[in-house]
């Protein structure tokens, strides 16, 4: 390893323009070199899109300076990449050192219209706007991710896919390279913690790299209610409406909030409007399809089908085992992979438990030390967040994928809305079996299937009997299929 005086003899000083009050500047272009060539591998193929720009000075005092092009890149490595880059500064250096980013530059602000279209802004803004609305006010695009209202944690890069989710997630990719041209509007909906909201985030992230002119707001509707109430108690309509009628990409998450909610309908009609005319691109997120959202006006309920509406699906066991090392990775933990499978058989239909349990689990470990964790601990700490009923959930799981195997059928497919007859055959049975062998009370056995009612889950255990007394060899297939879910793991 390079000792302090290698380091010192190895560096050139940086010219005398420095400031005479701070620490003195090496540039230290082989050591960075050496990080770089550990970085590499392991940050993969997104190396050079984050840590090629960047420049490494240390300071007398041994601290670690990295020149960052913006504050996007300082971000970004911050939030994903700090462990791996500590650790590379260790192995280099011989131990650890303070690490500062240093922006070269501030964040460029321009026009939200390109070159060949401030025509049409000029249009829209003198024609005003579909209800009547003049706008005039002009908006500051956002610099930066944070100015649109974007978390920099939630990337396409780092959002796992699944049976369960990788139509939404390709959708969602396509909306990214072609806004306004291709599924719009986009209507995502799921339970709550299965990814709609991580992927609106990583859709408007990866606008506003491909596009540094794209207008792209990220909002809930809790908040543009909030916004919309407060422009009319002080009457600065304009500046509202052009903050959201201005955009190139408005992405809504929480649709529900707006149920009942006259006036704000109203006004998220007309903005609706203007935007989907002007071939701005509109994402919108909700926990239930437009159809089923109680208090939804019939209009709205209208325009978000005119594009394409995904439904994001429960993460099966493989993607949630995917997930959790994931999460992992990203906390800089080490957890056994006994505990991961513990843990994707425990908790199966929200993302976001899988990673509070990476964090508590990790943070034990941390206290622990060499202490490995046993079954008992481990249920205790997570003792709030488990499913009830552990035997359930490993039997729901098994059934399913057994079943799929019978039938030489995908997950998605079992869950989905299909009903090709193998299909709904192979549905049926999966339910009869969850059922009658779970002992499940039907509202969870339907929501487990995709959240079906209870009526369908009654149709599908009498469809099976009714075969199961019809059929000999039906009847051998289901009792073979009894004995492979019940047998020991």
């Amino acid at each position: 390893m390079p000792s302090r005086s290698a380091s010192e003899k190895a560096s050139r000083t940086l010219s005398n323009t420095d400031s005479p009050s701070s620490p003195a500047l090496n540039v230290v272009p082989d050591y960075w070199d050496q990080i770089c060539s550990i970085l590499r591998p392991r940050v993969g193929q997104e190396f050079d899109r984050w840590f090629g720009a960047l420049r490494a000075s240390v300071t007398d005092d041994g601290c670690v300076v990295i020149n960052s092009p913006n504050s996007i890149h300082q971000v970004w490595i911050e939030s994903n990449y700090q462990a791996l880059l500590n650790e590379a500064v260790i192995k280099v250096f011989g131990g650890p050192r303070q690490i500062k980013f240093d922006v070269l530059c501030a964040p460029v602000v321009v026009s939200s219209a390109e070159p060949d279209e401030s025509l049409q802004a000029a249009r829209r803004q003198g024609g005003g706007s579909s209800d009547g609305a003049v706008v005039t006010e002009k908006q500051p695009v956002p610099a930066t991710l944070a100015e649109a209202g974007l978390s920099p944690r939630f990337t396409f890069e780092n959002f796992i896919t699944g049976p369960s989710n990788n139509y939404s997630a390709a959708v969602a990719h396509a909306v990214a390279e072609k806004p306004g041209r291709t599924y719009n509007p986009l209507f995502l909906h799921s339970d709550p913690g299965l990814g709609k909201t991580h992927l609106l985030h990583a859709i408007g992230r990866e606008i506003m790299f491909r596009k540094r002119r794209a207008n792209v707001r990220y909002i809930t509707s809790e908040m543009f209610t909030n916004e919309f109430m407060e422009a009319i108690r002080k009457q600065t309509f304009s500046q509202f409406r052009a903050k959201f009628r201005r955009v190139d990409v408005l992405l809504i998450d929480d649709v529900q909030f707006f149920a009942g909610k006259e006036s704000t309908q109203e006004e998220f009609f007309h903005t609706f409007n203007d935007l989907f005319h002007n071939t701005k691109q509109i994402v919108l997120a909700s926990d239930k399809p437009p159809g089923e959202i109680d208090g939804l006006e019939a209009r709205l309920v209208s325009r978000f089908g005119w594009g394409l509406t995904a439904h994001i699906l429960p993460p099966d066991y493989e993607t949630r085992v995917a997930i959790l090392r994931n999460k992992m990775i990203e906390a800089g933990a080490r957890i056994d992979d006994w505990i991961l499978d513990y843990i994707a058989q425990r908790v199966r239909s929200d993302v976001r438990k899988l990673e509070g349990c990476i964090m508590r689990i990790g943070s034990r470990a941390s206290i622990a030390g060499d202490h490995r964790l046993g079954e008992s601990e481990v249920e205790e700490l997570l003792r709030d967040v488990l499913d009830q009923d552990p035997s359930r959930s490993v039997n729901i799981d098994r059934i399913q994928r057994t079943v799929c195997e019978q039938y030489d059928i995908r997950m998605s497919e079992l869950l989905g809305r299909g009903r090709p007859k193998m299909i709904a055959e192979a549905r049926q049975v999966a339910m009869y079996l969850t059922r009658t062998l779970g002992k499940l009370p039907l509202v969870e056995v339907g929501k487990a299937f995709g959240g079906r009612d209870h009526g369908t889950v009654i149709h599908a255990v009498k469809v099976v009997e009714a075969r199961m007394e019809q059929y000999a060899d039906f009847n051998a297939m289901i009792s073979d299929l009894r004995v492979k879910v019940s047998a020991p793991a």
